[in-house]
């Protein structure tokens, strides 16, 4: 498909540069194609839905993946930053480094808070491999969970590119930027339709009667790597590593077959359950790398309902939106949100999207 059919103008002062507070007071739009657009809270959830439903979330961990450092060769010294986004090893990591071009084969590269020494540890990494677009493979001096105690001593937090463009990060993030049940350590960027959540919403949904079910994708950079290519063909993802449990495909399964709905909650839960979807839409035990593209045209196999924020034009989150529920229902939707005010992206709000079965690839 033509990338330019997901385009759309978006104004600055849409971006939102922090979240709602309190978090499940974000506005949320409920986009059912077919029927009009409803203007509502996220505190509105547990109304929307039934008792036996089951919200399926990703409990990945954000990790300070973002690192500031300086690049030795011999005897010249450059400034470089790396964003981590898929660990290959307990002391070795794939990161985009910037710029790119400063960094080769060999080079060795001392991280620390803008330049400076890491206190605890001296965090250095040598350059193992030299990939395309600024990729490069990093093998840290330390491993396992004394590289992981380095990178929470020196890392920032790494906030998507239009947030950390306009303000660098700060305290705060280190919380915002962190669904209130992450667990497992790995990710460099937020399942953000979960930042939404707090005790109280679960305690409602509790009450409602709807279930909560985990699996894990640790989120790398390139979420936000922008489509470059003129038609979807000619994209690729790049691979992020995810895991569904036996127990949590069996509550899904046993789930579906009494009638309840499955409701992912973000792009990234979505995008695992297809991975690990078999073909009658039975979902099994599952661990790996997934770089699944989802497009218009996509048969869905799992979810019935889509939790999300709303996303980049041209971006591979909002062709997933759009193979969900219908590329004009969501430039309409999108259109709307737009004229009213919503706040876009990762700190903004959400929307709820119901399946669009009408499309071919619409699924059960």
């Amino acid at each position: 498909m033509r990338v330019d059919l997901f385009d759309f103008d978006l104004p600055e002062e849409r971006i939102a540069l922090r979240p709602a507070e309190p978090r499940d007071s974000a506005r949320m739009l409920v986009v059912k194609p077919g029927a009009a657009l409803d203007d509502r809270t996220v505190r509105d959830l547990p109304s929307l839905l039934r008792a036996g439903d089951v919200l399926v979330f990703n409990d990945t961990k954000v990790i300070p993946a973002q690192l500031k450092g300086i690049r030795r060769r011999g005897e010249a010294q450059a400034q470089v930053e790396a964003t981590l986004h898929m660990r290959m090893a307990p002391d070795r990591w794939l990161a985009f480094m910037r710029p790119g071009k400063r960094v080769a084969v060999g080079d060795r590269i001392h991280f620390g808070h803008d330049g400076n020494s890491c206190f605890l540890g001296q965090l250095y990494a040598t350059v193992i491999e030299k990939g395309e677009g600024g990729e490069a493979l990093l093998g840290f001096d330390l491993s396992g969970p004394f590289l992981d105690e380095a990178l929470h001593a020196v890392g920032h937090i790494p906030l998507p590119p239009y947030i950390a463009s306009k303000r660098a990060d700060d305290d705060r993030d280190r919380a915002d930027y962190q669904t209130i049940y992450a667990r497992e350590e790995g990710a460099v960027a937020a399942p953000t339709a979960g930042l939404h959540f707090t005790p109280e919403l679960f305690a409602a949904l509790d009450a409602k009667g709807v279930e909560r079910r985990f699996v894990t994708l640790h989120i790398g950079a390139g979420t936000f790597l922008p489509v470059k290519a003129d038609d979807t063909a000619d994209h690729k993802m790049h691979a992020e590593i995810g895991s569904v449990s036996e127990a949590t495909a069996d509550a899904l399964n046993a789930a579906k077959t009494k009638g309840g709905r499955i409701i992912a909650v973000g792009t990234t839960s979505l995008r695992l359950l297809e991975s690990a979807a078999r073909e009658d839409g039975t979902l099994a035990a599952w661990s790996g790398p997934t770089d699944i593209f989802i497009t218009p045209g996509y048969r869905f196999r799992t979810a019935d309902l889509l939790m999300t924020n709303f996303h980049l034009p041209r971006s591979t989150l909002f062709m997933l939106v759009s193979a969900f529920s219908g590329l004009d229902t969501m430039r309409a939707a999108y259109a709307h949100a737009i004229n009213v005010g919503y706040r876009f992206y990762s700190y903004g709000d959400a929307s709820l999207l119901y399946r669009n079965r009408a499309e071919v690839g619409g699924g059960r």
